[in-house]
C-alpha cells in the first residue's frame, strides 16, 4: 500500500489507550510531524510525551536498517536480506531435524499489531509445529483476564468505554497510576470528580494520581486480596449487598460470602496496615451512588494470587450489583499497545485465534479449516512465558522472538539472560538493537508503526487501524514479510501472506463464532466508525437468525457495552468465585527486611528499549532510582542521590536514592525500564500465580544499605 502525502490519521504506538494521532509528512521526505487529531474519542487531541515524540524513534541514527548476522569472531556483522533469511530458516529447521518440534520455541510480544500475532501464532503451530509460544503479555494483563473468565465467562479489559468512567458515581483505581502510564487517561478521572463522582485509589504510593483522590488507602505490597476482602466483609455487615441482582444474575454467593467473613476489618488492617476507619470510608463512598466501578492495574494483578485478587475485586462489584449494568462494573487497564488484541488470536501459549481455547476440540476443527490443516497436526498447549524462558537452552535450544526485550522485562532478569545466552539459536526481529537482540545470531530489522498498516485492539476492546504515512528505511522489512520469508524457505509459501489486510481478512475468518468475533470488522468500518468494538460478528445472509444485535440485513454495530443482558457463561449468570488471603511468595525476614515493589515513569515505556533512545524522554528520566521514605533513609544512613544498593535472593541492583514520604516506610521502589546494574528485574521474583502463571513482579523481600 503505497503512502500518502497528505495527513495521515493513526494511533500512537504505546500503551493500551492507542491515542489517536496526525502524520504529516516532513518536507523532503524526511519524517513526520505528531499533530492533534482531536476527533478521536479516547484522548480526544491529548498525548503524553511518548506520542509527541514517537517520531524520533524513526530516524535511522538509532534503528536498524539492516539484517545482522553473527560472524565467526562472534561479532553482529551486516548481511543481506536472504542471508539472514537463510541462516534463521536453517536455524530453526537445523534444531527441529535434531531436538524435535518443541525444542524450537517463539516469543512473542504485546505490541504486534493483530495481524502480526495472528500470523506468528499460526507460524509457530503450522509451520514450526511447536507448542513452545508465549509473549510478554504474559506479565501484563494475564491475571485479569483469568479472572474475567473465571467470573464473567469472557475477558476484555474494560466491558465499557473509557467515556463511561466520568459518568459513574465512584471508582475505585487499585494499583494504577495513569498519570504516569497513560496521562491522556486520567481526565477521565478529573471528570468523574467534576461531576460530582468520588475516586478511591489503592496503592502503597501516594503517586500523582493518588493525589488527586478523595481517598487514598495504601496497603503493604502484596496485601491486596485481604485489602478487597476486608471491603466485602463490611458491605455485607453493613447490608449493602444487592439481594436482587445476586439471586437474579450470579451464583456462587454463599460460599464467597463465608471466605469473605473470615476477614474482619481488624484482621485486615493488620495485615495491610490500612486503618479500619480508611476501609469503612472506602465502602461508604462505593455503595453511596447509584453506580460505581473498580478499575485494577498490575499493582493486584502481578502477584503470585494475582487471579484470585482480582476475583476478590469482581466479587465486590458482584455482592453489591455493580456490574452488567449501565456505569457499573469491573475492568482492567490494560498495559501494552496491542495486551488486548495481542491475547485473542493465538501468540499466548493455550489459545487459537477468536480467543477460542486450544483444547477445545471444535475450536480447533474450524482454526484447522481456515488453515486448511489437519486438527490432529496442531499442536497442544505449551509453556507459560516465564517458564518458557526458562527452558531455553535446556528443553528450548533456538527461539524466534519478536517485539519483546526479556532480557530487560523478565522476572529474575539475570537467571533469563544466562538462559538466553546458553541457546544454540536465537533469531530477534525488532525495531532497534535491544539488549535481547544485542545477543541474538541473527538480528532482523523491521518496521514500525508509522511504516506499516495493521489492526490494534485498545484496552476498551475497541479494534483500530493504524495506517502507514512514510516509506521505511531501505532494508527495513515488515514482521509479516519476515514470517513470509521464513515460511517459504520452510515449504509454506502460500500460507504466510505479507499484506496485512489480507492477513485480517483471514484472522476474520479464523476468529468467526470465537469469543473475541471480528468476523464483521473490516478495515473500511473501523475507519469510518472511530473503531469497532469487538465481539462483532458478521450478519448473517438474509433468512438466516441473527447472531446478535442488528438485522440480518444489517451490520453488527460492535459491542461497546458487555454483560448488560447475561453474562458469557454458559447460564448467563455471573460467578462469585470463593477467595482468601494468603501471603506473598517471598515475605520480609530477618536478612531481608523490607518490600520492593515496580512500576514505571511517565517518560519511559516498559523495558525502555525504544523511549531510552528519544533525547526528550531522557533528559526526563535519564536512568534508575530507588524511591524510599525519609524514615527508612535515615535508618541505613541514605543520602539523596547517593547510590543504594539494593539485594534480594536473586541478585543486586545499584541505583540513586530518591528520598520522598509519598512511599510506606517498609517498601523501596524501582522504576524496570533500565539494563545494567540499576536493573530492577534483577531482583524480581518468578513466583507464578497457578491460574494464570503471571509472575509476582509486585512485590519481594529485599535488603538496602548505601552502595
Amino acid at each position: 500500500m503505497p503512502p500518502s502525502r497528505s495527513v495521515t490519521a493513526t494511533h500512537c504506538p504505546y500503551c493500551a489507550l492507542q491515542c489517536g494521532m496526525n502524520l504529516r509528512p516532513e518536507p523532503g521526505g524526511a519524517g513526520v510531524t505528531v499533530e492533534e487529531r482531536a476527533d478521536f474519542p479516547v484522548n480526544r487531541g491529548a498525548l503524553c510525551g511518548k506520542g509527541r515524540t514517537a517520531p524520533a524513534v524513526l530516524s535511522s541514527r538509532v534503528r536498524l536498517t539492516e539484517p545482522l548476522v553473527r560472524s565467526r569472531a562472534g561479532r553482529l556483522e551486516p548481511a543481506t536480506w536472504e542471508e539472514a533469511l537463510d541462516a534463521v530458516a536453517e536455524g530453526l529447521a537445523r534444531t527441529r531435524r535434531s531436538f524435535g518440534a518443541d525444542a524450537v520455541g517463539v516469543f512473542g510480544g504485546g505490541g504486534l499489531t493483530n495481524e502480526k500475532a495472528y500470523a506468528l501464532g499460526k507460524f509457530a503451530r503450522i509451520a514450526l509445529r511447536t507448542s513452545q509460544i508465549d509473549y510478554n503479555g504474559r506479565f501484563c494483563m494475564s491475571s485479569a483476564a483469568a479472572a474475567h473468565q473465571r467470573a464473567f465467562g469472557l475477558d476484555r479489559g474494560l466491558p465499557f468505554p473509557l467515556e463511561d468512567i466520568p459518568r459513574t458515581g465512584c471508582v475505585i483505581l487499585v494499583g494504577s497510576n495513569p498519570a504516569d502510564t497513560m496521562p491522556p487517561a486520567l481526565r477521565f478521572f478529573r471528570e468523574l470528580r467534576e461531576n460530582g463522582g468520588t475516586l478511591i485509589v489503592v496503592d502503597p504510593r501516594r503517586t500523582r494520581t493518588a493525589e488527586q483522590a478523595d481517598l487514598h488507602l495504601a496497603p503493604r505490597p502484596g496485601t491486596d486480596l485481604a485489602l478487597a476482602l476486608g471491603l466485602l466483609h463490611l458491605v455485607v455487615a453493613g447490608g449493602h449487598t444487592d439481594e436482587e441482582f445476586i439471586a437474579g444474575r450470579t451464583s456462587g454467593w454463599q460460599e464467597a460470602r463465608a471466605a469473605a467473613m473470615a476477614h474482619w476489618p481488624e484482621l485486615v488492617e493488620r495485615i495491610t496496615g490500612v486503618p479500619v476507619p480508611g476501609l469503612r470510608e472506602a465502602v461508604a463512598m462505593f455503595c453511596a451512588p447509584d453506580s460505581a466501578m473498580v478499575l485494577t492495574a498490575r499493582g493486584p494483578e502481578q502477584q503470585s494470587k494475582g487471579t484470585d485478587t482480582v476475583g476478590a475485586w469482581i466479587n465486590l462489584c458482584l455482592a453489591t450489583g455493580r456490574a452488567g449494568r449501565p456505569l457499573s462494573g469491573y475492568g482492567c487497564l490494560t498495559g501494552q499497545g496491542n495486551g488486548q488484541g495481542g491475547r485473542e488470536h493465538g501468540q499466548k501459549a493455550d489459545q487459537l485465534p477468536g480467543y477460542r481455547k486450544l483444547t477445545d476440540p471444535a475450536a480447533r476443527a474450524h482454526v484447522a479449516g481456515v488453515w486448511g490443516v489437519d486438527p490432529d497436526t496442531l499442536p497442544g498447549p505449551g509453556r507459560s512465558a516465564y517458564e518458557l524462558l526458562d527452558a531455553l537452552g535446556s528443553d528450548v535450544k533456538a527461539l524466534l522472538l519478536m517485539g519483546s526485550n526479556p532480557v530487560v522485562s523478565a522476572p529474575r532478569a539475570a537467571h533469563v539472560e544466562d538462559r538466553i545466552r546458553s541457546l544454540d539459536f536465537l533469531a530477534v526481529a525488532d525495531v532497534v538493537l535491544s539488549e535481547t537482540a544485542a545477543l541474538a545470531d541473527v538480528v532482523l530489522p523491521v518496521t514500525q508503526w508509522a511504516e506499516e498498516t495493521g489492526t490494534t485492539t485498545n484496552l476498551e476492546g475497541r479494534v483500530l487501524l493504524r495506517r502507514r504515512a512514510l516509506t521505511p528505511p531501505p532494508g527495513v522489512r515488515s514482521d509479516l514479510e519476515v514470517l513470509h520469508g521464513l515460511a517459504t524457505r520452510l515449504g509454506m509459501p502460500k500460507a504466510f501472506p505479507a499484506d496485512p489486510e489480507e492477513v485480517f481478512e483471514e484472522l476474520r475468518r479464523a476468529s468467526a463464532g470465537g469469543p473475541a468475533d471480528y468476523s464483521g470488522i473490516t478495515y473500511a468500518r473501523i475507519e469510518a466508525e472511530q473503531g469497532v468494538f469487538w465481539p462483532c460478528p458478521a450478519a448473517p445472509r438474509t433468512g438466516e437468525p441473527s447472531r446478535g444485535e442488528g438485522s440480518p440485513e444489517e451490520p453488527h454495530p460492535g459491542t461497546p457495552r458487555l454483560f448488560l443482558d447475561r453474562f458469557a457463561t454458559e447460564d448467563g449468570r455471573a460467578r462469585f468465585v470463593p477467595v482468601s488471603h494468603r501471603d506473598a511468595a517471598e515475605v520480609p525476614d530477618a536478612q531481608y527486611p523490607l518490600l520492593l515493589t515496580t512500576g514505571r515513569v511517565v517518560a519511559q515505556y516498559q523495558s525502555g528499549a525504544q523511549t531510552r533512545r528519544v533525547d526528550e524522554l531522557n533528559a526526563a528520566a535519564p536512568g534508575p532510582f530507588v524511591e524510599l521514605h525519609p524514615r527508612l533513609a535515615a535508618r541505613i544512613g541514605a543520602v539523596d542521590g547517593a547510590p543504594l544498593a539494593v539485594t534480594s535472593r536473586r541478585g543486586r541492583a545499584v541505583a540513586p536514592a530518591r528520598i520522598t514520604d509519598t512511599i510506606r516506610a517498609d517498601t523501596v521502589f524501582m522504576p524496570f525500564h533500565w539494563p545494567g546494574e540499576g536493573r530492577a528485574n534483577t531482583l524480581t521474583n518468578p513466583a507464578l500465580d497457578p491460574v494464570s502463571r503471571m509472575p509476582e513482579f509486585k512485590v519481594c523481600a529485599v535488603r538496602v544499605e548505601p552502595a
